[in-house]
């Protein structure tokens, strides 16, 4: 479609001549997904008129104890501390934001009165200006009311860098006025195309200000509600041990109709993804399984006991390989993996091309995880108008070993290759599960062929997705050569999802290890690229950086892309739970219901 006409048709919409949904269809029609299509009339400043979540709640209360099982278990309730999907997940039962994503990739109201169009006023024309009208009569659990102050709070709460939280990036640059008791006005720095960042999905969860004000900055671990939340949300914080266990009552003045169905709530921790899966799926035991990370095999098999039904979940997550750009075995001013240091075999980038060599992406998709796991050259795989068609993956031991063997890294008479001192020995560690740890075998095997010696590491998920700052085991610290796991897309636009890879979010001591940048990967190109596309309104322009920045980290092979994950979720056959790849798995928990 031409440029002129695609205008043609997003006015026809703004004036109201085209209903949105036609559109959406044509856009469809056309090769796009209806979240981008969606995306795209918000871009435009034209929101859904009303919202368009397809479900609702049935009645409050009589629905006795739902029974969720998440195999990694929380281990604390704030979340903007939350650096994995586990405490995101668990911390949403108590929080809101202001909107969350459907699976159709339309902000539904939360604790906002109306989704911000031009229409309403919302959305200033500049780009740089949203207006939020907050919801009226909700109240935090403790009984005070929920206000405009509590947004500001938490915006300065999460911007502060001196609170080190997980989303200061989103915040730190922002200005939020209250016009009123129940609005406020957000003026970004610059015109702005995702306006939606800010307040809404995973990273908008609106603190009482009452309950955190008092431990902001240096002080925020100190907080007790960082264990004992006090939110807005369907359920009331009842209980709370650590990667164990969470228990919740149903919010009797909860500010949504007829929500919650269910009286308590109980979400068991810990564990493994394939006894989670049987719980689910075999015994009965449990209503509501997460990230069920088992073989597909397995799992078709567990299907046939008739007691549950699985869904798969497609969005943007990626499983991934990511070799350290830092040397995770010496210090460096008192800090291992610094940046100040460089990776002594890493930093050969014929070392990093040949390791995307040797791993068998295709054997992993076809033996291991199926329907659970698509190959992938791509790091950002969804929406479609955002994959890169310029990336490609090889399984290749023999031209591994040429692409070695030219760069100067001869093997010794115990097979190992080596330049000078420097040995290909590196430690691989990732989190325990059955899949991974086939996976890590499989990369080995090929490894060993190719002169490099794997030692395999695998850390109960409990601790490496945790964010206990002594314990040298995180993911976020990562201290050790190569480490493999999954990260997730929680909006239906990749801008949050790429920014991982700024050099502004490196993580690292200073930031107490809460920033994005794991790997701690930094190109100056990206940082252009990334600053260029978060002011770029030209929706087709904006999708060629990201397909840019893509390219970017996957060519340089510090990260290599596996596969992406359609989310593969477990529920009891009478469950009604609607589900998001757009958000977390709780996000729409009060609307949760069993059919009789």
């Amino acid at each position: 479609m031409q440029e002129r006409d695609l205008r043609q048709l997003i006015e026809q919409v703004r004036e109201g001549l085209l209903p949105r949904r036609s559109f959406i269809q044509r856009m469809v029609g056309l090769g796009l997904t209806a979240p981008m299509a969606s995306m795209m009339l918000m871009h435009e400043g034209i929101a859904q008129t009303a919202p368009a979540i397809p479900y609702k709640g049935i009645k409050r209360g009589g629905g006795g104890v739902l029974k969720l099982i998440w195999w990694q278990g929380a281990v604390h309730l704030n979340p903007h501390f939350a650096g994995g999907t586990k405490e995101q997940d668990a911390t949403r039962i108590f929080y809101e934001p202001l909107a969350s994503w459907d699976t159709e990739g339309n902000l539904i109201p939360a604790l906002a009165a109306e989704i911000p169009s031009r229409a309403n006023g919302g959305l200033n024309a500049d780009g740089r200006t949203v207006t939020w009208k907050l919801k009226r009569g909700v109240t935090w659990h403790d009984g005070k009311p929920f206000t405009a102050d509590d947004v500001l709070f938490t915006a300065a709460y999460a911007g502060d860098p001196a609170t080190s939280t997980v989303t200061v990036a989103t915040y730190k640059d922002l200005k939020v006025e209250k016009i009123d008791s129940h609005t406020v006005r957000i003026t970004y720095p610059r015109p702005t195309p995702f306006w939606a960042e800010a307040l809404t999905g995973s990273f908008g969860m609106i603190l009482p200000k009452h309950v955190f004000e008092a431990f902001s900055g240096a002080k925020s671990r100190e907080n007790p509600a960082n264990v004992k939340p006090v939110g807005t949300g369907p359920y009331k914080f009842a209980d709370f041990k650590p990667g164990d266990m969470i228990r919740a009552d149903a919010y009797a003045g909860y500010h949504v109709p007829n929500q919650p169905f269910f009286d308590s709530l109980e979400l068991k921790g810990g564990g493994d993804a394939l006894s989670a899966a049987r719980a689910v799926l075999q015994t009965g035991e449990f209503d509501f399984a997460w990230n069920l990370a088992v073989e597909d095999e397995i799992l078709k098999r567990m299907e046939t006991a008739g007691k549950g039904k699985l869904a798969f979940l497609v969005g943007s997550d990626i499983e991934f390989l990511a070799l350290n750009g830092t040397d995770p075995w010496n210090e460096v001013d008192g800090e291992r993996a610094s940046m100040k240091s460089k990776h002594p075999a890493f930093s050969d980038k014929a070392v990093r091309e040949a390791m995307s060599m040797l791993v068998d992406r295709k054997s992993v998709q076809d033996f291991i995880y199926g329907r659970g796991g698509i190959a992938t050259s791509n790091f950002l795989n969804n929406p479609p108008r955002f994959r890169s068609a310029n990336t490609k993956y090889e399984f290749n031991v023999d031209k591994a070993n040429q692409v070695l063997e030219a760069a100067g890294w001869k093997k010794g008479a115990d097979g190992i290759r080596a330049k000078g001192n420097v040995k290909l020995k590196f430690v691989f560690q990732t989190s325990v599960s059955q899949p991974r740890q086939k996976c890590q075998a499989i990369i080995k095997d090929a490894c060993t062929k190719a002169g490099i010696d794997l030692e395999l590491k695998s850390i109960t998920a409990a601790v490496f997705f945790g964010s206990d700052a002594a314990n040298p085991d995180t993911y976020q610290k990562f201290w050790a050569d190569m480490q493999m796991h999954t990260t997730t897309m929680t909006q239906p636009d990749p801008q949050i999802f790429m920014e991982q890879f700024t050099t502004e979010q490196i993580s690292q001591k200073a930031n107490k290890w809460s920033s994005r940048n794991l790997v701690r990967w930094s190109n100056a190109e990206y940082d252009a690229t990334f600053k260029a596309a978060q002011i770029e309104f030209d929706a087709v322009k904006r999708a060629a950086m990201f397909i840019k920045m893509n390219d970017l980290v996957v060519n340089d092979f510090h990260v290599i892309p596996l596969f992406s994950r359609p989310r593969p979720r477990g529920s009891a056959l009478k469950l009604v739970a609607p589900l998001s790849a757009w958000d977390n798995d709780t996000c729409f928990i009060g609307y949760w219901s069993r059919e009789a």
